[in-house]
């Protein structure tokens, strides 16, 4: 194949890159800053749908990131494109900040005193999976289903989170847009500079050749 690699990375190798890409995270974060700067597009846009990925990495959609950040960049007439980009604001540094400070918030409003810690919080998630795939099987076959871990991760972790993580994702997603919009104007405007100049200097090149051949 054209794009598959000759030498097949190991798992575990593949693990480390999740949370620490190759290049590290400055390269990859430059990456993803030169990828929203050059998006051919308005400022007011392009920052729109970067609120709108930021704002929907604060949320316990796992799975449906993309989805979303597409359908509000749609509704808030942002790029969708940027948008997609700008949920990678929820990646494996930031994560655990956001999952702690979310679920502390939602579950104080909630008046639950014992908030989860991170571990407990991927721990619920992960045999709330389980639970769900199992009882999908079991429904299937006729076997009787439980909803134990589900209630539980919906009760302490989903519902907590979900409300936490709305209130503290959306003054957030509105401080990325107006950080954001004067880089992206101050980008494009210098890019334009750049490619005037280099229009203006092939004009004049051109000149000078008709010049040349006329005499």
């Amino acid at each position: 194949m054209v794009f598959k690699r000759r030498t097949q990375q190991s798992y575990p190798r593949r693990l480390i890159q999740v949370f620490y890409p190759r290049g590290g995270w400055t390269r990859a974060t430059s990456y993803i800053l030169h990828r929203l700067r050059r998006l051919p597009d308005t400022p007011q846009r392009i920052c729109i749908g970067i609120a709108a990925g930021t704002f929907v990495s604060f949320l316990p959609l796992w799975g449906f990131h993309f989805l979303l950040a597409a359908l509000f960049a749609w509704l808030f007439r942002g790029n969708i494109l940027a948008a997609l980009l700008g949920t990678f604001f929820g990646n494996p540094i930031t994560f655990p900040i956001i999952a702690v400070s979310s679920l502390e918030l939602g579950s104080w409003l909630m008046g639950t005193l014992d908030s989860m810690k991170f571990v407990e919080v991927m721990t619920a998630t992960g045999n709330a999976t389980s639970e769900l795939t199992s009882n999908i099987w079991g429904w299937l076959i006729g076997e009787k289903v439980y909803w134990g871990r589900l209630n539980h991760f919906f009760w302490r972790v989903f519902l907590p989170f979900m409300l936490g993580g709305t209130i503290l994702g959306i003054p957030t997603a509105i401080a990325m847009y107006y950080v954001c919009l004067p880089l992206v104007n101050a980008y494009q405007r210098r890019r334009q500079t750049k490619l005037r100049g280099r229009f203006e200097a092939a004009r004049a090149l051109q000149r000078e050749r008709d010049m040349r051949e006329i005499k």
